[in-house]
């Protein structure tokens, strides 16, 4: 990305995160900075995740439409920042950081988020093994660790290549009341009611959503295994 190309997107995002770090109120002003910062990560963090196996495909474009809904009036604006966040991989960290500041209680927001990327990278049915060292790096950043990051990987891999242990992040030789302890857990963060309270964008409560079916569906794996159900 050239000097000048790089100053623009800065001033474009810059922009944005100061209204987000500015804003001070009730809690209809947070879930608007929550809405906002959603925004610029899927705008950047998703470009340039797209961008990190060297080609932007349409597929890809097409995937991050689906995964945020962009209004009408704002597709120039959106679609001004995405070109030229796209344009380069790299850079993305301090877009990832200024998101995880904003959500560090809420782990169950960031991996959302990280859904949503995987969705975009996946679009053109495989996930080249840059994209995946770029979601680790995103990740990592996030504060989730290596067990965790192949439990999200894992939610999209073909349902019968998926291993329920992996789904819920807990280890084979786990006891009965471990799983069930971390299952009840994982249920509790992700239901969509959550997202909903706090006024996060509709194509990630359905995200969410297919999330949750997934945890559910990997508990009751478990359970059958097991003789349990």
């Amino acid at each position: 990305m050239g000097e000048a190309a790089a100053s623009s997107l800065g001033g474009a995002i810059g922009a944005l995160i100061g209204r987000v770090t500015g804003q001070r109120g009730g809690e209809g002003e947070s879930n608007g900075t929550k809405q906002i910062a959603f925004t610029i990560g899927v705008i950047v963090l998703g470009a340039k995740m797209a961008k990190a196996d060297g080609v932007v495909t349409r597929d890809e474009v097409r995937a991050f439409r689906e995964v945020f809904h962009v209004p009408p009036e704002e597709l120039k604006n959106v679609g001004r920042v995405f070109d030229m966040a796209r344009r380069d991989a790299t850079g993305y960290e301090p877009y990832a950081r200024q998101v995880q500041r904003l959500f560090r209680d809420n782990p169950a927001v960031l991996e959302d988020l990280l859904h949503g990327l995987f969705h975009i990278a996946k679009a053109d049915n495989v996930i080249h093994p840059a994209e995946l060292e770029f979601l680790a790096g995103v990740a990592e950043i996030f504060g989730f660790d290596e067990l965790d990051f192949q439990r999200m990987r894992a939610h999209h891999m073909p349902p019968d290549a998926s291993d329920p242990y992996v789904i819920l992040g807990v280890p084979h030789e786990a006891g009965d009341d471990e799983v069930r302890r971390v299952w009840r857990r994982l249920a509790r963060e992700h239901h969509p009611d959550k997202l909903v309270a706090q006024g996060l964008p509709q194509e990630f409560v359905e995200l969410n959503s297919r999330k949750l079916a997934a945890i559910n569906e990997a508990y009751e794996r478990i359970q059958r295994q097991r003789g349990l159900n």
